[in-house]
C-alpha cells in the first residue's frame, strides 16, 4: 500500500506550522519556569532512621518560614530531596531544624546550640552544636549543594550554546553524509530539512512546558536540556533513515522526485512507527510509575519522540520536495 503522504504535504506542513506557532506564542507569553539549576538555589538530601515527615506538611511549614520555590521529593522509604531557591546558610539551618521538629514520634527536646558568624552576611546565626551529617533525632543530612544566581545564568547560557552547536553540527554531518547526492536537491538541503524538523520538535516540547510551567508550576532544569539533546538525536536518526532510503531509490527509480520520495517514506514508515512505539511505551511507564525527579524528564522525551517520529515522516521529506519545486521555479 502506497499512501499519498507527499501529495498531501500541504496539510501536514500547515498542521506543523500551527503547532509551532502556538508553541512560540506560549513561550513568548509565559516563557519557561526555570528551576534552581538556572536561577540559583539549593538542594539537600536527607535520610531518616525511622519514619520521615509528611511531605505536604513539611512543604507547608517550610513555606511559612520563608523558603521560596520549594520542592520536596521522596527518594525511597526513608529519604527526602528538598530543593529551594534560598542560598543563605541561615535558611539552610532553619530548614534542618524545622524538618527535625516534624519527624513523627520524636522527642522534640531542645538541643544545644552554638552561635557562629555567617561569613557572607556577617550576622550571628544559631546552629545545632552537632554535625549536620551525623544522625540527630532520627535524621541525617547526606548532602547539601548551593548554586548562586551567577552560576545559574552561566548554565542557562551554556545550555543555549550547546543546542545551537549541536544543530550546526547536524547540518554539517548530514550534508557530508549525502555529499554524493546532488540531484535534484543539493546535499546541504538534506541537512537543512533535517534541522527544520528538529526545530519543529524542540519548539513543541518548549511550548508544552511553557504551558505546564504557567498553569502547574512545572520547572525546567538541566535534565530538561539533556532531554532536548536526546530528542535531537532521536529525531535526526528517524529522518536520516528516510533520507537514506531516498538516496537508495533515486538512481534506480523511473518516477519523478516527488513520487520517489513518497515511495521511500512509505517503505520506512512502519519501521519508524514500530521503533518509536516501543520507546514511547517505556517512557509512558516512567511517567506513570517513576519518581518525581525523573517524571518530567521522561515527559519531555515522550513529547519529543512522538513529534520526532511525526516530523521525520510528514515534515522533513515534504520539505525536500518543496525545496525541489522552488528550485524549478
Amino acid at each position: 500500500m502506497n499512501l499519498p503522504i507527499i501529495q498531501k504535504k500541504n496539510y501536514f506542513i500547515s498542521f506543523s506550522s500551527i503547532l509551532v506557532a502556538v508553541s512560540i506564542i506560549a513561550y513568548l507569553t509565559w516563557g519557561l519556569k526555570f528551576g534552581i539549576d538556572f536561577t540559583g538555589g539549593s538542594i539537600m538530601e536527607l535520610k531518616f532512621s525511622n519514619q520521615r515527615p509528611d511531605v505536604v506538611l513539611l512543604r507547608t511549614e517550610l513555606e511559612k518560614i520563608g523558603v521560596r520555590s520549594i520542592t520536596v521529593v521522596p527518594t525511597d522509604q526513608n529519604g527526602l530531596v528538598i530543593r529551594f531557591q534560598n542560598t543563605e546558610e541561615t535558611k539552610h539551618q532553619e530548614i534542618l531544624a524545622k524538618t527535625r521538629e516534624l519527624i513523627p514520634g520524636q522527642d522534640q527536646k531542645s538541643k544545644p546550640t552554638d552561635i557562629k558568624v555567617d561569613k557572607v552576611s556577617g550576622q550571628d546565626i544559631q546552629i545545632d552544636s552537632v554535625n549536620a551529617n551525623e544522625p540527630v533525632n532520627g535524621m541525617e543530612e547526606l548532602s547539601y549543594e548551593s548554586v548562586g544566581p551567577s552560576i545559574g545564568k552561566e548554565l542557562r547560557r551554556n545550555a543555549m550554546i550547546s543546542l545551537v552547536i549541536v544543530a550546526l553540527l547536524i547540518i554539517a554531518f548530514v550534508a557530508w553524509s549525502f555529499r554524493k547526492v546532488s540531484k535534484p536537491v543539493a546535499s546541504w538541503k538534506y541537512g537543512l530539512a533535517g534541522v527544520a524538523a528538529l526545530v519543529h520538535d524542540v519548539l513543541i516540547v518548549v511550548g508544552f512546558f511553557s504551558v505546564l510551567g504557567h498553569f502547574y508550576g512545572i520547572e525546567v532544569n538541566t535534565p530538561f536540556v539533556t532531554a532536548i539533546l536526546m530528542v535531537f538525536g532521536y529525531s535526526i536518526n528517524d529522518t536520516i533513515v528516510v533520507f537514506d532510503r531516498i538516496r537508495e531509490n533515486l538512481p534506480k527509480s523511473d518516477k519523478n522526485f516527488e513520487d520517489t520520495v513518497n515511495l521511500s517514506v512509505n517503505q520506512t514508515m512502519l519501521r519508524s512507527i514500530y521503533t518509536s512505539t516501543t520507546t514511547l511505551l517505556t517512557l509512558l511507564a516512567i511517567i506513570l510509575f517513576g519518581g518525581e525527579s525523573i517524571r518530567y524528564f521522561a515527559l519531555a522525551l515522550f513529547i519529543g519522540v512522538f513529534f520526532g517520529t511525526y516530523s521525520s515522516i510528514f515534515l522533513a521529506s515534504p520539505l525536500m520536495v518543496m525545496f525541489e519545486k522552488f528550485k524549478k521555479n
